[in-house]
């Protein structure tokens, strides 16, 4: 939780048997991570253990595949596990979405996990999903490129912008090779497999101000600002209409020797229109209804491109 703003509830685990959602559980003991968002610093408050209890739907005796969905929002560490009748993993059945993205991807703001915009994307396209969300840290950093490159994969994506917006650490002459050296990187593994680039979604406070983004302790409430000039884009900041520009060009650029390559705009998965009807939860993140539009529109557009 952070320090001087409302706490965030507790993380939900929830239980699928068979692909349906059948229970969901709200966490409670565990212990406490405070965090200043002013300067950085953190304290952990130890609680107890607790026990999250799966309440098993009745059924014929047959054997069923059931998910265990942890909090997007809380680290589990797992004590024991404890089952009324012998377990198994079970074999991959899907094709395999290996999918990389900021804290936006990392479910920020959705009501559960089962609610994010990806989890909702995979369920409607059949697809088993590995989520590389890291919240604030999607910089092009080149592991992350081996990293997926590594990964078995039938489709792969990568949603690229807010955070190098926002935490303001490169410039456009530096940002187009590095994109350039990341696609690289995983073609160099993976040549064949069906990559889609996403552009960033739509974002008022750094549409056309660049970072470095900020919270507004003014609000009272967890909300973001964007601190940069707009003067400044032209001597190289970064804002998110111009890593579109950058994103649609170097797509373009790969296409040529590259037609499993695909640019997605982020603002076909969340765009001005949508931020009208379900607003941006904290300037920054979208909220619970806006995850499931996103997670639509995914279906529908990603269809379309890779068709």
């Amino acid at each position: 939780m952070y320090e001087g703003v409302p706490p965030r509830p507790g993380g939900v685990y929830e239980f699928c048997v068979d692909g349906q959602l059948s229970g969901q559980v709200r966490s409670s003991g565990g212990d406490t991570l405070i965090m200043d968002i002013a300067t950085g610093e953190d304290r952990k408050e130890e609680g107890p253990v607790a026990t999250i209890v799966a309440e098993n739907p009745p059924s014929p005796e047959r054997i069923k595949d059931v998910e265990i969905w942890l909090p997007y929002n809380e680290l589990t560490q797992l004590v024991e596990l404890r089952s009324e009748a012998p377990v198994a993993p079970m074999p991959r059945s899907t094709p395999r979405w290996v999918h990389h993205g900021s804290s936006i991807s990392h479910s920020s703001n959705a009501a559960t996990l089962n609610g994010t915009w990806q989890v909702i994307a995979a369920r409607g396209s059949a697809l088993d999903l590995d989520n590389l969300g890291l919240g604030g840290s999607v910089l092009v950093n080149p592991f992350v490129a081996r990293t997926i490159g590594d990964m078995e994969a039938d489709i792969i994506s990568i949603s690229l912008g807010i955070n190098v917006v926002n935490s303001d650490v490169t410039r456009r002459r530096a940002f187009g090779p590095a994109v350039h050296g990341f696609l690289d990187t995983i073609r160099d593994r993976q040549p064949d497999t069906p990559l889609i680039l996403i552009s960033p979604i739509y974002c008022p406070i750094h549409e056309n101000t660049p970072g470095p983004g900020a919270p507004d302790f003014e609000s009272g409430k967890m909300k973001f600002i964007a601190t940069g000039n707009t003067t400044e884009v032209y001597r190289g900041k970064l804002t998110l209409e111009v890593i579109r520009g950058e994103l649609f060009a170097i797509v373009a650029q790969h296409r040529a020797e590259d037609e499993k390559l695909f640019f997605l705009d982020g603002l076909e998965l969340y765009g001005p229109r949508d931020n009208a009807e379900f607003p941006l939860a904290d300037s920054l993140h979208p909220g619970a209804e806006a995850h499931q539009e996103m997670g639509g529109h995914f279906i529908s557009v990603s269809n379309d491109e890779l068709a």
